[in-house]
């Protein structure tokens, strides 16, 4: 089945991380916190960070107070473009993106499947903003609190 490396699952986890941060007021974050703070490497996280400041997602911010910060709003940078920075492009099969690939595409009865199982999962990355990550994982904290609360009061 088709799966993320955990280059794009922890790319991610990073650009949330400093997304709550960005919307918390802080002006940049170090690496090292957001290895304590996600339970990700260091050493994994400054490898994950060149992709996205290649791609002008993130920017290094110099000198004492420096580290990472947004390259632009939470609301402004989408799911897609993480994944595109540190995955590669969405498509499940090279044929969809790349015509010269395979001489049977034309014959080929599958191609427009996977073509549209590729859209569908672009179309789907693109409709997800860093802001809807904060907005989710701000209910499952409330979720998890209000649990943690229900079973501290039934004993």
């Amino acid at each position: 089945m088709i799966r993320l490396s955990t280059k794009g699952r922890y790319g991610t986890r990073l650009m949330l991380n400093l997304a709550q941060h960005h919307n918390e007021g802080h002006k940049a974050t170090i690496l090292k916190n957001v290895s304590k703070e996600e339970e990700i490497s260091i050493r994994y996280l400054e490898q994950i960070i060149i992709p996205l400041k290649i791609s002008k997602l993130v920017k290094s911010i110099r000198g004492a107070g420096g580290g990472y910060i947004l390259a632009r709003a939470p609301e402004d940078i989408h799911l897609s473009e993480i994944l595109q920075a540190l995955e590669g492009t969405c498509c499940l099969v090279e044929c969809v993106e790349d015509e010269e690939y395979c001489e049977r595409m034309s014959e080929c009865a599958t191609h427009e499947v996977w073509e549209h199982a590729s859209n569908m999962l672009k179309d789907y990355f693109e409709s997800i903003t860093l802001q809807d990550l904060i907005i989710q994982a701000e209910k499952k904290h409330r979720n998890k609190k209000s649990a943690s609360r229900k079973g501290k009061s039934t004993k």
